[in-house]
């Protein structure tokens, strides 16, 4: 009866520290999940979260065993559990706003990455830290033995910690999502108070406070929303967002760019993961993408159903390439994320009854299984092509690169297969590129990298290497790519070579494949890139706001972080002149991104700026200065709509060849913009001008009500298209028939 009752005496105590630790783990499993929006989740994210948390409860032990001896038991754990909830609301503010912390960005990438998670995290795990000491001290008050108290105590609070953490792993994260995580969390912490102290009155009022903060972050009504967002309970609102969702894998989100509904980008976590025109899907964005194509329309010419797969599957937008060109082909896409799938299939263009075989496992499992079932007597399909786009500069599935898994790629290639794999990394560093090619070379007799003519050793880029069982030449293969043209930089045998050496041959092994750590000079170069795009996003903002000299400092802030910025920001700089019609200066900034560009080794398209500044010196009278811009836009477009045949190249080549009279090429380039991109409706405004002033009247009409029919079926009012065509009309019969 003793033991029993003993027991009992145990049971609260354990309980409370039971979840108290729970509630440690699952904020810790959060911060992880929250950070990785604004930091990635890298080696540096999961390090400073687990440390700052372990830093806290230390912290929190510490403290929390003088309290202990100071204050009675029960009051104290109260007052600890109000202020922790109280500390659950302070992570949904302080994340809102942390990110946007620019004297953070200009800090060293693992001290910002840090600091940040400190601000945030650092006080909930100190005060739930607090809490252990507290209970042991309250259990031993009542005469129970030490040891046994002690252990009890010690083995429920670690009982709570794995409780906590494969219930936010397995469960909470996907179920609820990370800020829901947060509130819940707050709301428990805050039932314990009231149960150590029902009386209190301070723990009631945090109560109304708590629920009313709820209220005002979760509801959908406008006003509440408002006070929400200016208390910073809520996210500021991002109006470019048309879908988002956390998974049990990462954050994703579908995003407008340039406020053009059909241009399209795929975030997953920090990353962009994939870009789309979704009236014009096989016009690939990525400069990655247009090698694989490239190497796959050149390789797979003479057949007839080539066999791919493509690990990872994000946007999906280059398997829908591959379905398109060979739609009776098999393309399968091993996307470990479901959420990832349904995120593409629900936002970003990917029909719901593709012929893509979407396999949610992780590609390791799914390649082990094909060899399984080919040992066990069954017949597998081999593949022609495989595709490794899983890897980002930030996290690397180390598992989907080791010579193991490489020598498996193998196993399931026809012999006259190739398999290309995408990363991030900087020629001057080359760790994780180097080691990559090491380990493919163990397997694959050809083994080559490139990525884009130009680019600087020191410039974090987009490397494609390619490895194969047959020798071929991929300059040859990708010199006669049909969808535009491909400055391609291979790296040569010297090198290559310089690689090898720098990475002393390492070859990633299943046992070893510190990929993190090859990986960390990107991390931290890229830590400007951030800077940078937060510099550039409120000169934007800024922009926007008619507030033009702040928006100016700002992109020059941005240039002065990133260099290689400059052809960017002296354009927009130029562009705000010129609206301010402060058209010298906008000649100097617009000659500025010109003169950047020719000092350059990896020139840019800068056919625009030669049309902006050529615009700015007609505007200032200097016809024949402006007539050279000009000449020299109209050459550098055409050559740009030549190796990469986007709409907004064809819209300046029209804009260019109209300013200079030249309406027939004018009509054709802005044909092209309509033809690349249908929902491009200025576009349709300006063919109809060029083929009025050609006295095509007929023509003008038919784009006029083309154009007519998409604005009404966008709901967009179409009464002065339809006053222009009554003018077309007249000018039609007063000029006498069409020349069409």
């Amino acid at each position: 009866m003793g033991n029993s009752k003993k027991g009992f005496t145990l049971l609260i105590p354990s309980l409370t520290v039971f979840i108290s630790s729970a509630c440690i783990m699952i904020i810790e499993l959060v911060a992880s999940r929250l950070i990785a929006r604004y930091l990635g989740s890298s080696l540096y994210t999961w390090t400073s979260a687990i440390g700052v948390v372990l830093a806290g409860i230390t912290i929190g032990n510490y403290l929390g065993g003088r309290l202990a001896d100071k204050f009675q038991p029960r009051k104290t754990l109260s007052a600890l559990f109000c202020l922790a909830s109280i500390a659950c609301v302070v992570i949904v503010i302080l994340n809102n706003v942390v990110g946007d912390w620019l004297w953070l960005w200009r800090l060293s990438w693992p001290v910002r990455v840090f600091l940040h998670v400190s601000m945030v995290f650092l006080l909930p795990s100190v005060l739930l830290g607090t809490i252990s000491p507290v209970v042991a001290k309250m259990a031993l008050d009542k005469g129970l033995a030490t040891g046994k108290t002690i252990g009890t105590i010690y083995a429920w609070g670690a009982a709570g910690s794995i409780a906590g953490t494969f219930l936010a792993g397995f469960y909470l994260i996907a179920a609820m999502g990370t800020i829901a995580i947060i509130w819940t969390i707050a709301f428990i912490l805050l039932l314990m108070a009231v149960a150590y102290r029902v009386k209190s009155w301070p723990v009631y009022l945090w109560a109304v406070i708590l629920i009313v903060f709820f209220f005002l972050s979760s509801t959908e009504a406008s006003a509440a929303q408002e006070l929400g967002t200016t208390l910073l309970l809520r996210e500021k609102p991002d109006s470019s967002v048309i879908y988002e969702d956390e998974t049990a894998y990462c954050y994703v989100a579908v995003k407008k760019i340039d406020d053009n509904p059909n241009h399209l980008a795929f975030h997953q976590d920090k990353l962009k993961h994939s870009e789309i025109l979704l009236d014009n899907p096989d016009s690939l964005q990525y400069f990655y993408t247009r090698i694989y194509a490239a190497v796959t329309e050149g390789l797979a010419k003479d057949k007839k159903t080539p066999r791919f797969m493509i690990i990872g599957g994000g946007g999906y937008v280059y398997p829908r390439y591959l379905q398109k060109l060979w739609s009776e082909s098999s393309v399968d896409v091993v996307e470990i994320d479901p959420g990832v799938t349904e995120a593409a299939m629900a936002a970003f263009g990917l029909s719901r009854d593709t012929k893509i075989n979407s396999i949610s496992l992780d590609a390791r499992n799914y390649v082990d299984e094909l060899l399984y079932k080919r040992s066990s007597g069954q017949k597998i399909p081999l593949y022609d092509f495989i595709y490794e786009d899983a890897i980002n500069d930030y996290s690397v599935p180390f598992q989907l690169v080791t010579k193991e898994f490489t020598d498996k790629i193998s196993e399931i290639l026809t012999p006259d297969g190739v398999y290309m794999v995408n990363l991030i990394d900087v020629f001057d560093s080359g760790l994780f590129l180097g080691s990559v090619v090491n380990t493919l070379k163990k397997t694959f007799p050809y083994v080559s990298a490139v990525t884009e003519e130009g680019t600087p050793y020191s410039m974090r880029s987009a490397f494609v290497v390619v490895a194969s069982k047959k020798v071929f030449s991929i300059g040859n293969i990708i010199s006669g790519f049909t969808k535009g043209k491909i400055r391609l930089w291979q790296l040569n045998e010297e090198e290559l070579g310089t690689l090898e050496t720098r990475t002393k041959s390492l070859v990633l092994s299943d046992d070893f494949a510190p990929v993190e750590n090859l990986l960390a000079p990107v991390v931290r170069e890229s830590a400007d890139d951030f800077l940078a795009t937060k510099y550039m996003n409120l000169a934007v903002e800024n922009k926007k706001s008619g507030k033009f000299d702040k928006s100016i400092a700002f992109y020059q802030d941005a240039v002065k972080t990133q260099d290689r910025l400059s052809l960017k920001v002296y354009n927009e700089i130029g562009m705000i002149y010129a609206i301010q019609q402060e058209r010298e200066k906008a000649a100097w900034a617009f000659q500025k991104a010109i003169d950047y560009n020719e000092s350059q080794k990896n020139k840019g398209n800068i056919g625009s700026i030669y049309f902006n500044l050529g615009l700015v010196l007609r505007q200032s009278g200097k016809e024949e200065q402006a007539n050279l811009q000009l000449k020299k836009s109209i050459e550098a477009l055409q050559k740009e709509t030549a190796e990469n045949p986007t709409a907004t190249a064809y819209a300046y080549l029209g804009n260019a060849y109209a300013t200079t009279g030249d309406f027939a090429s004018a009509s054709q380039a802005f044909s092209q913009v309509i033809k690349l991109n249908p929902s491009a409706f200025e576009s349709y405004d300006n063919l109809a001008k060029t083929l009025e002033y050609q006295g095509r009247y007929d023509e003008a009409i038919a784009v006029c009500q083309q154009l007519i029919g998409m604005m009404a079926s966008s709901g967009q009012d179409t009464q002065q298209i339809q006053r222009y065509i009554a003018s077309l009309q007249q000018q039609k019969e007063k000029t006498g028939p069409s020349k069409d």
